[in-house]
């Protein structure tokens, strides 16, 4: 254990000191005067005041009570903050309004603080905290007919006290150094305590000078721009000043000058988000006039959606039409099918019928409900495991990890803009649109080892040079040597080669809805791609673009609905006759597979290339598609 003493008990000083150092070396060019005598006096403090100002960058907020800054390596802290109270880094006598008090003192010192007013305030002893805040907010309003109470020192509000708070004032220039460490403001300083810890592990990338997330200063104040933007639009108002904060906000994200690609996509995202919440709002001018100007992913479909709500059924089947000569995702193309027939309907004209897509087979399967709860895959995973025919609920994670270990250079090539710290789990572009395109002759050649064998080599190889370290695509938890020899045994290179190809073409929508099981034959070499929905659960469109893909190039892939037996019995009114009809849908499942291993293995024997399987999963057209959520991503990739 770490002693007062002992170096280690200041590890979060020595990690800080690590990124100024950093900073210093990478970033000097870019720091104004305060932030280079930032790092200079700084390295003068001593130790416990440079340790306590880093303690209270790390917690939460910008005020502090001196009371509870108790840490004993660093002992008073009204001794070790007076050197950086010198520097006017912290303000030991801030003003502090009501909302700063509450959020310092708790109810008891509170009622002492407040003991006259709260006198003349019957029932306002028994209120809770926020409740008491409005109230005591509400009386000194009264009292001084103003719009707001005045801030001032602790001590003017609690005469008693003996404590004192103080005020890190040198927070922003602190934060704007954290920024420019990690490229975002979602990772902390403690991603070095984890690190150190070995809690995680990351790739050593090797840093150019042009790796640099920010390469001009005013770089570094766009995106600190961008993010106060960010949070004003957690904060707009409703109701009637919602339309003129719309639009202030809108011009101010406008307003922003940059020529950086990366924040003109950070730009296009925040577009996004303000036009979803016009949208939550049904503010349909508004949303309407925000996806207008955004080149975010999905800005265009929701522009055909807030076309639609806005009855306005002939724009929107006009840009429908435009997007679906030229769809810019699978996903797209998706929803641009089920609108177009909507807003043809909507229209009053006839529909056109859609070509059948490749079938899927799709069966049901009566379970007995488990006694403990559990997810309905394993419940599926453990009654149709054999020890000839072992399932794995794998979901998202094998396919995905298969294509991180064959292609871990390209992923982690020190490209520029994709690294800017030692602590990414994978490169900052990876959403970009061209990141494929930047690494495509690296991606060319781990994809070729497919067509040659020496693909399994490398998949072990980094199996267990790269194991624990972060990544995007490898789920560690999941992946044990046993899996991987089935998997690399089973699965054919020309399967593997098109998953992958299919993963390259559009990461952000793709790494998602493969299906949750797999089944391996290890002495036929062969597999099976298992999709289990639950009672009253549905195919979500990733899921079932997923489907269409392997069953189009004849992968061995179905869809199994499960019910449990209970149920069943229930649904046919009576013991004898559920049971029955239990029984009878056992035996489907089990002729079907019967009927499937048949079919796979005459197909097989007659075509290698094309292991089929068919029953189609019916289209269910919804009315209201529903308005989602930007995706958000991984804190340690700098987009995010």
């Amino acid at each position: 254990m770490a002693t007062p003493a002992s170096p280690y008990a200041f590890y979060y000083l020595l990690n800080f000191e690590r990124a100024l150092a950093w900073l210093a070396q990478r970033y000097d060019d870019l720091f104004d005067a305060h932030e280079q005598a930032f790092v200079r006096e700084f390295a003068a403090l001593p130790q416990s005041s440079r340790a306590l100002l880093v303690r209270m960058l790390m917690r939460k907020g910008t005020l502090f009570r001196a009371s509870r800054l108790a840490y004993e390596e660093i002992g008073c802290p009204l001794q070790a903050v007076a050197p950086i109270a010198a520097l006017g880094w912290v303000d030991t006598e801030p003003g502090l309004t009501l909302d700063d008090l509450f959020a310092l003192t708790t109810r008891a010192e509170l009622m002492e603080i407040f003991a006259d007013a709260l006198a003349l305030m019957p029932g306002a002893k028994s209120l809770r905290k926020p409740e008491l805040l409005e109230t005591v907010r509400a009386f000194y309003l009264d009292e001084r007919d103003g719009d707001s109470v005045a801030a001032r020192p602790l001590c003017a509000w609690h005469a008693r006290s003996t404590d004192c708070v103080l005020h890190v004032a040198v927070a922003p220039l602190c934060e704007r150094l954290r920024l420019m460490f990690f490229g975002n403001l979602q990772q902390e300083w403690s991603e070095f305590v984890l690190a150190d810890l070995g809690v995680f592990q990351y790739e050593k990338v090797a840093f150019a000078p042009s790796s640099r997330a920010f390469q001009a200063r005013v770089d570094v104040d766009v995106y600190l721009a961008l993010h106060a933007c960010r949070e004003a639009l957690e904060w707009l108002p409703g109701g009637d000043a919602e339309v003129a904060a719309i639009d202030e906000l809108v011009g101010a994200v406008g307003a922003i000058e940059t020529s950086n690609p990366w924040l003109e996509t950070r730009r296009a995202k925040l577009l996004f988000r303000i036009g979803h919440l016009c949208e939550r709002r049904q503010n349909w001018p508004a949303a309407l006039a925000v996806y207008e100007q955004c080149a975010w992913p999905g800005a265009r479909h929701r522009r055909m959606r807030v076309l639609e709500r806005s009855e306005r059924f002939d724009d929107a089947f006009a840009l429908a039409s435009q997007a679906a000569a030229a769809p810019e995702s699978e996903e797209e193309a998706q929803r641009i099918a089920r609108m177009l027939v909507r807003l043809q309907r909507k229209r009053g004209l006839p529909v056109a019928r859609a070509s059948a897509a490749r079938p899927v087979e799709r069966s049901t399967l009566v379970v007995p409900r488990p006694d403990a709860l559990m997810p309905v895959e394993y419940v599926v995973r453990d009654h149709l495991t054999r020890e000839t025919a072992p399932v794995h609920y794998v979901e998202n994670a094998l396919i995905n990890s298969l294509f991180g270990l064959l292609c871990w250079e390209p992923v982690f090539a020190a490209l520029p803009g994709a690294f800017f710290h030692p602590f990414q789990r994978g490169p900052a572009d990876l959403h970009a649109p061209d990141f494929h395109a930047r690494r495509a002759q690296q991606f060319a050649a781990c994809l070729a080892q497919l067509d040659s064998g020496v693909y399994r080599e490398t998949i072990w190889r980094h199996l267990h040079s790269k194991a624990g370290l972060q990544s995007p695509f490898v789920f560690w938890g999941l992946l044990s040597p046993e899996l991987v020899a089935l998997a690399l045994d089973c699965l054919p290179a020309a399967h593997l080669k098109l998953w992958f190809e299919r993963l390259l073409r559009d990461i952000r929508g793709n790494r998602s809805g493969l299906p949750d099981l797999i089944r391996f034959w290890p002495a036929e070499r062969r597999y099976e791609l298992i999709e289990v929905k639950g009672p009253g659960d549905r195919l979500q469109d990733n899921q079932i673009r997923w489907l269409a893909y392997c069953a189009q190039h004849g992968m061995p892939v179905r869809v199994l609905d499960v019910r449990w037996a209970d149920e069943v019995l229930t649904a046919n009114g009576g013991a004898d006759e559920a049971a029955a009809g239990a029984a009878a849908v056992g035996r489907r499942e089990f002729a079907t597979e019967a009927r499937t291993e048949a079919a796979i293995e005459a197909t097989a024997k007659a075509n290698p290339e094309a292991i089929t399987e068919a029953i189609t999963e019916p289209t269910v057209e919804p009315t209201v598609e529903p308005t989602t959520e930007p995706t958000t991503e991984a804190t340690t990739e700098a987009t995010a």
